[in-house]
């Protein structure tokens, strides 16, 4: 179990980062998509779009690896599930 731990932390470690990005430019070009905060002018909407479905993949994989890990994780430490 112990190598399993050391596995599952990783993977939320090294998710973590990319994960971040992700959320980050999601939420950057559904901004420029809606012309908020002035930041429709940094793309076309049309090049905002495209951007923006393309990272709907990417971030559900990371989002499912670095939630279930954390999640497996935590419900050890929480006594849920035996070590």
């Amino acid at each position: 179990m112990k190598r399993l731990n050391y596995y599952l932390l990783k993977t939320v470690r090294i998710t973590s980062w990319p994960l971040l990005l992700l959320v980050i430019g999601s939420m950057l070009t559904g901004y420029i998509m809606s012309g908020r905060f002035g930041l429709g002018m940094l793309l076309e909407e049309k090049t905002a779009l495209a951007i923006h479905k393309a990272l709907h993949l990417p971030l559900i994989v990371f989002l499912l690896a670095h939630s279930l890990a954390a999640m497996y994780l935590a419900f050890q430490r929480w006594g849920w599930i035996k070590k």
